[in-house]
């Protein structure tokens, strides 16, 4: 008999996608899905939608009352969870109807030590017309030459690589982990380092999943606003890296991404969060490299030009 899976639909002002995102999840060729859906106090009609969509059907829903945030309103769904594997869903993204078997049948050619299973994915517009391809961008802009697996530790720090929607979830790993870690803006990240530690991911390379890419996107705002929950939130997983590497190349890894990191805060007036940084990459045996190097003098340079 097929693992039961759990789908864990998340929304937060996104009534025009969200009937599109529900009819891809009832749609799967595969029948062992228990859905549980969680809006998180949206403002538009989102609840009304799910509502009315769901008419009929007896499901899981938690509506907040208020906005809590991705992450508590994720863990709040996962208490609920019972399912062997768990996708976080998104409800402006759309699966497509083998999504949930191929991923499956990709966890059945491994052993317990793989905890996550991830694929390609197309990138969808506001239309939901296919606007690119998240490995064929990888490629071009020459940021990976393959698609890692198995051990990754060390290649999430290097560089990023998963499309987030397309991971499917041993449901022991959010148990470990305690779920997202509720005091951070957003959750891939830090789920990524702190899973990859204890658990190898596998790739399966299919296009199954396609995830809408729009400006309001929280991605999108990541480096746009000085001093903003998401630098902050960046400056807390890299510290917690910094205390799960084991090894020198690890640790000089990490410190070229800490130099990363620098930089963008320099370049949004985030000085505070650069100082951290500084001394964290102090910790692990590097310095600042010669582009950050250039980047606080510019930055100085800004600053002293329009003060």
């Amino acid at each position: 008999m097929n693992p039961l899976v759990t789908i864990i639909c998340i929304s937060y002002n996104h009534a025009p996608y969200i009937k599109e995102a529900l009819d891809a999840v009832f749609a799967q060729d595969y029948e062992q899905i228990q859905v549980i859906i969680a809006d998180d106090g949206s403002t538009d009609n989102s609840q009304d939608v799910i509502k009315e969509l769901l008419e009929g059907k007896t499901l899981q829903c938690i509506f907040n009352e208020e906005n809590i945030g991705y992450t508590r309103t994720f863990n709040s769904a996962l208490k609920h969870a019972e399912g062997e594997f768990i996708i976080d869903y998104a409800l402006d993204d759309v699966m497509k109807p083998a999504f949930v078997r191929k991923s499956v049948d990709r966890f059945k050619l491994t052993d317990r030590s793989t905890g996550v299973v991830f694929s390609n994915a197309d990138y969808i517009d506001e239309d939901s017309n296919v606007i690119g391809n998240h490995n064929e961008s990888l490629f071009k802009k020459k940021m990976i030459k393959a698609i890692p697996e198995g051990d990754i530790f060390t290649n999430l720090m290097d560089r990023y690589f998963i499309c987030t929607p397309t991971m499917v979830i041993r449901k022991e790993v959010f148990d470990r982990l305690g779920g997202y870690d509720e005091a951070l803006a957003y959750e891939d990240f830090d789920f990524w380092i702190r899973s990859s530690r204890y658990w190898e991911y596998a790739y399966t390379d299919v296009i199954e999943m396609q995830k809408r890419k729009l400006k309001s996107s929280m991605s999108a705002a990541r480096y746009q606003f000085t001093m903003n929950k998401q630098l902050k939130s960046t400056r807390i997983v890299c510290e917690k890296a910094f205390h799960l590497c084991k090894t020198e190349k690890e640790l000089k890894l990490l410190g070229a991404r800490l130099n990363y990191e620098y930089r963008q805060c320099i370049r949004n007036g985030a000085n505070d969060l650069a100082e951290d940084y500084q001394l964290l990459i102090k910790k692990t045996g590097s310095s600042l490299d010669a582009i950050s190097l250039g980047v606080r003098f510019l930055g100085r340079k800004f600053h002293r030009k329009h003060h």
